[in-house]
């Protein structure tokens, strides 16, 4: 995620509560939890980073405003790399019924 983030010339230098990295996370988590409101998909996604050891120190969920910026911030480009690097079929030519056609 790091790597990605980083090729994609969206590191922030400061530590800061909206890293670029944790809103990328924040933004799968949204397809995850998307019944939530935005406050409270961050609750959750700090607890899990808190839980994987992934975040440590204090924390306190951003408005709603705040995520919304971060994410305009971001751009979509790291997710486009992220989904390029990391999205590859599941099926093979021998799973039955995943193909149709020539597809």
């Amino acid at each position: 995620m790091d790597r990605v983030v980083a090729e994609c010339g969206r590191s922030g230098l400061r530590t800061r509560l909206l890293a670029p990295r944790v809103v990328v996370y924040f933004v799968l988590a949204m397809c995850l939890f998307s019944g939530q409101d935005h406050e409270e998909v961050a609750r959750l996604l700090m607890q899990g980073l808190t839980w994987a050891k992934r975040w440590s120190g204090s924390w306190q969920v951003p408005s709603t405003a705040a995520i919304s910026r971060a994410r305009v911030k971001l751009e979509p480009e790291p997710l486009k790399a992220l989904f390029a690097e990391v999205a590859r079929p599941l099926a093979t030519e021998e799973t039955r019924g995943a193909r149709y056609g020539r597809w």
